[in-house]
């Protein structure tokens, strides 16, 4: 998937669970002060994640996630490491 794929994913995503107007989700959209998210929503989003992509994230690395930009950047990051183990080789 490109950048594009997954800022739409994600966005679709926020805007469902938070009932808010997609459009309106950028890459500079703050979950938590622009978005008001609260963890159980940063939780649900971070299991999307992991369930829509087959990225593992732990605790410290999604509380260090701000904003949608670097969720994406994470997902991105995290495809390139789980295609180049894709023969079984593990990327931890």
């Amino acid at each position: 998937m490109n950048r594009e794929q997954i800022l739409s994913v994600i966005r679709t995503h926020l805007a469902d669970e938070l009932e808010v107007d997609p459009a309106g989700i950028e890459e500079s959209t703050r979950f938590r002060e622009d978005l008001e998210a609260d963890s159980l929503d940063l939780y649900t989003l971070v299991q999307e994640l992991e369930d829509s992509y087959g990225v593992r994230m732990s605790d410290e690395q999604a509380a260090g996630i701000q904003t949608v930009g670097q969720a994406v950047e994470f997902v991105l990051a995290s495809d390139v490491s789980t295609a180049n183990s894709a023969d079984g080789a593990s990327a931890d």
